[in-house]
């Protein structure tokens, strides 16, 4: 009676394994389909950034970090930013409200503020625009050390 009873047990294993290991790949499938970005036309707007990593050496602990990323727009349309998100919540990015037109220079804003981190730190921001390509990132980097 036992031997039937594991027996059982280890078919109903074996199925559930077998139906898990279906399914995996269509979930897999799904999630990649979504990930895909858009590419903006060839006559979009492009940003050239000045210098897209901004080092600020060594701060202490406490202190606000603040850089204008300096860029143009290089492309054949008005660029248009809708959107700059950092890594975290410490480093808050400003984007100009006006479109920038082909050939004019704008700037984006970042306030880095150090309270509470220490060590390397690389506060990375993703622009979102309509230009070709449609997003990009500048950097923060630099270390934090402790307050003396």
């Amino acid at each position: 009676m036992k031997s039937v009873f594991i027996i059982a047990i280890a078919v109903l294993s074996f199925t559930a394994c077998r139906n898990a290991n279906n399914s995996a790949p269509e979930t897999s499938t799904v999630s990649v389909g979504n990930t895909a970005s858009k590419v903006a036309p060839t006559d979009a707007a492009v940003v050239t950034f000045e210098r897209d990593i901004y080092d600020f050496e060594k701060i202490e602990q406490g202190e606000k970090v603040q850089h204008e990323f300096k860029f143009r727009n290089t492309g054949k349309s008005p660029l248009i930013i809708s959107n700059a998100t950092a890594t975290c919540g410490c480093t808050v990015p400003e984007i100009p409200k006006e479109p920038i037109l082909p050939g004019k220079e704008g700037v984006i804003k970042v306030v880095f503020n150090s309270e509470g981190k220490l060590g390397m730190q690389d506060k990375v921001v993703t622009v979102t625009s309509n230009a070709n390509p449609n997003t990009g990132t500048v950097h923060l980097v630099g270390e934090v050390l402790e307050k003396k």
